[in-house]
Order: structure tokens, then sequence, then C-alpha cells
């Protein structure tokens, strides 16, 4: 029943995450980028906070280390992950971005080697690494031409949206903490939407209420505060403690399928057959990159089979 009951919230998670790339590019027809993940997070943290402070026994950070974890959170997790992702996102396909973010799993290896010692990439690993980088490339089809057309710049921001992900997941597994990962979660949002505000303001980011209170504005806006933030994060740490980070990370490899199939229903957009070439490189490179993780959950879960 467990594992069935863990397959169902994993395919709901997939759900979610996928269809949250077209709710983003939905938006975006409304609102100006950073601003868009700025209000997002505004609620998404108070609706969280909330919660925290009614479930667990810790509810806000205490101490250096824990305010620290929350500062690497709120730049890296939320502000410069978000701010990247919603700025590229104006001129690609959800499908595509959500391609290219596939990649965070990878990047993150590649980070590991560099920020924790005793991590060392394989020969086998680099060309993981490798062959998830081609697949970007293959994405942004880059035309040494013109490298600054927008569909090159929207490529590469959402390229530095995966970076910033992966690198702040590294940096967070180095602090010591005991605090909760969701209440880490909660403040981390409080702080990044705080700081896109900040770029906000400092971009020049038109105010247009009126346009905000299109009806596909406000959908788009209550999709991901309530069900992308909310109970896509619960569901995410909720799966975290029984299927563990490399099977989970395979929501970053269904999620492109979803969001090309609710783009192309609901905006009308279409993904390349070269677009579906750099996601099977970038799967590729999660497969070299994971190969050791992946082995082990195969024999766990091959071992639980025969157990039964």
């Amino acid at each position: 029943m467990n594992r069935y009951r863990n397959g169902g919230l994993f395919l709901t998670l997939c759900l979610i995450w996928g269809t949250t790339f077209v709710a983003i590019s939905a938006g975006l027809l409304h609102f100006p980028p950073v601003l868009f993940a700025a209000f997002r997070y505004d609620l998404a943290a108070i609706l969280l906070i909330a919660y925290v402070s009614y479930t667990e026994d810790v509810w806000r950070p205490r101490g250096r280390n824990e305010w620290t974890e929350v500062a690497v959170g709120a730049v890296f997790l939320i502000a410069a992950y978000h701010a990247f992702l919603f700025a590229g996102q104006q001129h690609t396909t959800a499908a595509t971005a959500a391609i290219i973010v596939s990649l965070t799993p990878i990047l993150s290896a590649g980070f590991s080697r560099v920020f924790v010692p005793e991590y060392s990439l394989t020969p086998i690993g680099v060309g993981g690494l490798l062959c998830g980088v081609a697949g970007v490339v293959v994405i942004a089809r880059p035309d040494p031409a013109n490298l600054l057309s927008s569909d090159v710049i929207a490529t590469g921001l959402i390229f530095c949206a995966a970076s910033a992900m992966a690198l702040g997941s590294v940096l967070s597994r180095r602090i010591e903490s005991s605090l909760p990962t969701l209440t880490m979660q909660a403040w981390a949002m409080l702080g990044g939407a705080i700081l896109m505000h900040a770029v906000s303001a400092s971009m020049g980011e038109p105010i247009d209420v009126g346009a905000w209170t299109h009806p596909q504005a406000i959908g788009s806006l209550a999709f991901l505060v309530i069900v992308s933030s909310v109970l896509g994060f619960f569901l995410y740490f909720t799966l975290l403690e029984t299927l563990g980070p490399v099977e989970l990370n395979m929501v970053s490899y269904v999620a492109p399928a979803i969001a090309a199939v609710v783009g192309w229903l609901y905006l009308g957009e279409e993904i390349s057959l070269l677009t579906v070439f750099g996601f099977l490189l970038i799967a590729v490179g999660f497969v070299l990159t994971k190969r050791r993780f992946i082995a082990r959950e195969l024999s766990a879960l091959k071992a639980e089979s025969t157990a039964e």
C-alpha cells in the first residue's frame, strides 16, 4: 500500500511541477517577470510560515548556522533561481524551460566536486556532466553570428537558474543545522521574495495593477502559490523521507513531458525535435552522473520485492 501511495504522490508532484512551467508562461503575459516571482513567494511564505508555526516545534531560525542556511536558500534556491527562470521563460516555451531545469541534478554533481572535497567525479561522471551541458547547447542552437538573440539569451538565463538551484543545494548541505527543512524553506521563501522585490524595483519593472486583475493572471498566481509552492513542496518533502533524493530527482525528467502536453493544450506551444534530442542528452547525462546511486536504489527495490 505504501508503494502505491508513494507512486500516486510522485505522479501528483510530477503533474503539479510540470504544469507549474505552463502557469509561469501564462502569468508572464500579464506580470513583469521578477515581480511576478516575488508576488508568488510573498503569498507562499505567509501561508507556509503560518503552517510551520502550528506544526513544527522549531518554527523559526535560531542561531548563526540556521540563519545562514536560510540566507543561502533565500539567495540561491528562491531569488536567483526564480528571477532567472521567470526572466528566461518570457522568450521560450514551458517545456523547454522544464527541460533545461532538469539539468539541475547534473550541475549539483559538478558543484559538489568543487565544494565537497570528499566528492569526486569519475571520468564517466565528467562525461555525464558534459553530456548534460551539450543538451542545453542543442536546445539553444546558438548562432555565432547572432549570439544575442532572444532564444539564446532565454536559454542562458534558464541555465543560470538551474545553476543557482544546484549551487544552493550543495552549499545548503555543507551547513550544519538542525532547522527542519520545511521551516527553512518557509523563511527562505520570505527572504527570497524580499530580495526579488528589491531587484524588481532596481530594474524599474512596470506597475500595472489593471493587468494583474485579468482572470488568467489571478489564476496563474493562485496556482503557483497554493498548488505549486505550498502543496508541491509539502509533497516533495513528504516523498523525500520515503523515496530519497535520487529517486525523487526523476520528477525533473517527467515534468518536461507534462509541461509539453499542457503547454500545447493550453497555450498552443510546440516543441521541436532538436529540443527533444537535447532533453535525451540531459537524461543520459543524469544516468551517467548518478549511475551509482541509481544502481543502489534499484538493488534496494529488488531486495524489497524479493522480501515481499
